[in-house]
Order: structure tokens, then C-alpha cells, then sequence
């Protein structure tokens, strides 16, 4: 898998005209001018318990709790009070006493600033969010996943205000930005022949995946790990102004295992857009996607082994960037191979994982499919327009620690602590 660059994928600043402002002309800095620093003040100083109360958005409470992992009944009990009172704060129907505010802020580890209304806030359907493995995925790893795109859309366009990040263009897309006038066909494998196409892609091995969707505007997301991306394994949204797409090492770190999930993730942006999420067809329909999309048929085809020949087969792993579990079931597919050869073949296969050339390959050892669009969008705001971390955060009202996370930005400070 060979570096791919593609001009589109370039994030250029912003003119200060055009801050505050996407393609179009619409606002979309919520009328607030607010700027707030990072222990939670604003410019015109720090806001007291009983304004923040006074001013309290219920869906930033929901939002923060679900990123925290907590049901209501978890956050009553940190700060003393029923669960109903927390459902009726999430609700709207009362806001929490200005005492409550920091006892809250502190149990969910958010500066008090974070429950201040005003702030853009990407509110997504959960329903309408893509998971790789739903029926292994529980439901409260699912609202904290929805939960976590919202804050990625939430730091692209805090980001956007300030460079401007490629254009999106991917056909069927509704918010997209490039409108080629092209639809793609309702049959998977078409519809991803056709991407190709669109996308001037040829029709060989693609290098660098992820590389491509970024610069063709879709945002994609590597989270750090946490005990509940080990089951979330990866889903995708069409449904802000940005398609998003979230990619984890943590359940299977497999390059192959993983250029396969971001593909099966643009399936689904390209033919479930508009559809409710939870299908198995769509799953399906998403896998046949990712196939042709990285393996197309008519390429492939001539370089499958006439007969079972799992060292060919590795070899077309490395060129095609595929795992061998992939070209297995492509050669069944063509006919190359019987149900009850490829049953054999798979077995085989099970009991040469652990050797080399049949191994996982970790995603670490491929920094080109690595997602940097966020990061050097931070990084030419830094160099152009002086933006700094503690800048950004108090912005979004997040900790700094939360900004570095969806960066990918380690902490390099040493640990001190007090010698007891």
C-alpha cells in the first residue's frame, strides 16, 4: 500500500471575512460571541453558580452524561439528589439549584461553563448512526458513541471557523459542498464501482483508504481507547454537516480488519444516508460495498488462484491491502471456490493465524491510514492564526484533556506529584 496524496485533501485558513461562516454564507457560531477560558471564565469574567443555572442548557447535562458512562441514577447519587430530579433537569422542566452546578460539573468532568447555553450543539438521532456490530453493541455504548460524534462535529466546526477543510464530496451526501449532478446506483457493488470512478480512483489497490475519504470532506475519527470502544467497533452518521466516521484498533488491531470497517463505514454514507440504521440487509449491503470498493471484481478476478493457494493469497493480502479472510470469501463469491472447499480453506486458515504473513498487522505499523484531517487543521490554526490548545478548549468549554483526546495530541508534560 503505496502514499497517495490528492490536492483536495489540503486544509487551507480561513480569511478572517469568512470566519464564523460555512460555504453558502450560513452562520453557524449559535449568535454567540462568548469566549470562554479553559477553568471555565468568561472574557467578562467568571459566570457565578446561580447565572449557570439561571442559563442552563438541559441537552449539554444529557450530552456530558452519556460521555461519562453514567445513568441517571449513577449521577443522582454523586450529587445527592433523585434520580427523577436528574430526569427532570435532562428534561427541561426545572433547572438544577445553583448550588447543584459545580457538584455536577465535578461528577462529569466538565468545567461549570459546559452547561451554558448558546454553544453550537450537534443534537444527532441515534438512530440514524451506523454500527459495525449493533447486536453486540449495548445501548449505552451506543448513546455515548452518538455522544462522542457530536463532540467531533462540535471540534470540526470550532476548527472550520478557522481553516477551511476539503470540500465534501460524495454523491448522495445531502450537505455536501461539490454537486457533481452524479447519483450513485442502489446496487452496492455499482455503487462503489461508480464511487471509484467519481473519485478517480483507477481500478487497482487503493492506497491509504482513510487518507482519501478526508480529502473528499468525510471526517473520520480514530478514538482513544476506552473500555467500551472494544465492543463499539466502528460507525459512521450522515446526517450532520459533515459525514462522520468512526474507526477502532481496540477489538480487532488489523490493518486489513480495519481498511475493510472504514470501507464498509463509506457504504454506508453512500447508500444509507436517508435510512433509519439497525437493517441486517443494510450490513450486507454495506460488506458487498466494501468488497468491490477495495477488491473490484473485474481487477481481482485474474489474480485469484484457480485452485486453494493460501501463500498466493498472501500475497494478494499485501498488494490489494485486504485481509486473506477477504479474498477467501471473494473467491468463493466467483466460483472459484465450493462452499465445502472454502469451509476447508477457512479452517486451514484458523489454525495459521498466529504465523507470520497470516498474523494481525497493528494499525500502528500504517501512519497512512491514520485519520490527521482534525489534527492539521490545529495545527495550521496554531501557525496562522495563533490559535492555542487552552484557546480551543475554553471555546468548546471542555477540559484541555478532552481536546487533546479527539486531537490525537499526547501529553507530553511529565506527572508531578507532592511528596507526601
Amino acid at each position: 500500500m503505496s502514499d497517495g496524496r490528492n490536492d483536495r485533501g489540503r486544509v487551507h485558513r480561513v480569511p478572517d471575512g469568512h470566519r464564523g461562516r460555512v460555504p453558502g454564507g450560513r452562520e453557524r457560531d449559535g449568535g454567540q460571541g462568548r469566549l470562554f477560558d479553559s477553568s471555565g471564565a468568561t472574557g467578562r469574567g467568571r459566570p457565578s453558580p446561580q447565572a449557570v443555572a439561571d442559563a442552563f442548557d438541559q441537552a449539554r447535562l444529557t450530552q456530558a452524561r452519556r460521555l461519562a458512562g453514567m445513568t441517571k441514577k449513577d449521577l443522582a447519587e454523586r450529587v445527592g439528589v433523585t434520580p427523577a430530579a436528574v430526569g427532570q433537569y435532562e428534561a427541561g422542566m426545572t433547572h438544577p439549584r445553583p448550588d447543584l452546578v459545580p457538584r455536577l460539573a465535578d461528577a462529569l468532568g466538565v468545567p461549570v461553563t459546559f452547561f451554558l447555553s448558546g454553544r453550537p450543539h450537534a443534537k444527532l438521532d441515534g438512530s440514524m448512526a451506523h454500527f459495525r456490530s449493533l447486536r453486540s453493541t449495548r445501548v449505552h455504548q451506543r448513546v455515548k458513541a452518538v455522544a462522542f460524534v457530536e463532540q467531533v462535529w462540535e471540534l470540526t466546526h470550532a476548527l472550520e471557523k478557522r481553516v477551511r477543510l476539503p470540500h465534501v464530496d460524495l454523491p448522495g451526501f445531502s450537505g455536501g459542498e461539490v454537486h457533481s449532478g452524479v447519483e450513485l446506483p442502489r446496487d452496492p457493488a455499482a455503487a462503489a464501482r461508480e464511487l471509484r470512478r467519481h473519485w478517480r480512483l483507477g481500478t487497482g489497490p487503493i492506497s491509504h483508504l482513510v487518507r482519501h475519504m478526508e480529502a473528499h470532506g468525510i471526517v473520520v475519527v480514530l478514538p482513544p481507547p476506552d473500555e467500551d470502544a472494544t465492543t463499539v467497533d466502528a460507525f459512521s452518521t450522515s446526517q450532520l454537516p459533515r459525514p462522520i466516521v468512526v474507526v477502532t484498533a481496540n477489538r480487532f488491531d488489523d490493518i486489513h480488519r480495519y481498511r475493510f470497517t472504514a470501507a464498509h463505514e463509506l457504504g454506508h454514507l453512500v447508500l444509507h444516508g436517508d435510512t433509519a440504521a439497525g437493517d441486517v440487509q443494510q450490513e450486507r449491503e454495506a460488506d458487498s460495498f466494501a468488497a468491490e470498493f477495495l477488491t473490484p471484481r473485474d481487477s481481482i478476478l485474474p489474480e485469484l488462484p484457480r485452485r486453494l493457494d493460501l501463500r498466493r493469497l498472501v500475497e494478494l493480502k499485501h498488494a490489494w491491502g485486504v485481509s486473506v479472510d477477504s479474498l477467501l470469501y471473494r473467491c468463493r463469491e466467483v466460483g472459484l471456490l465450493s462452499d465445502s472447499s472454502a469451509g476447508r480453506a477457512y479452517q486451514r486458515l484458523d489454525a495459521l493465524r498466529d504465523q507470520p504473513g497470516f498474523a494481525g498487522e497493528p494499525i500502528t505499523g500504517y501512519p497512512g491510514e491514520h485519520p490527521v484531517l482534525l489534527r492539521q487543521a490545529f495545527d495550521l490554526a496554531v501557525a496562522e492564526t495563533g490559535l492555542t490548545m487552552a484557546t480551543l478548549a475554553a471555546q468548546l468549554a471542555w477540559p484541555l484533556t478532552r481536546v487533546r483526546e479527539l486531537l490525537g495530541i499526547p501529553d507530553t508534560r511529565p506527572e508531578l506529584r507532592i511528596v507526601p
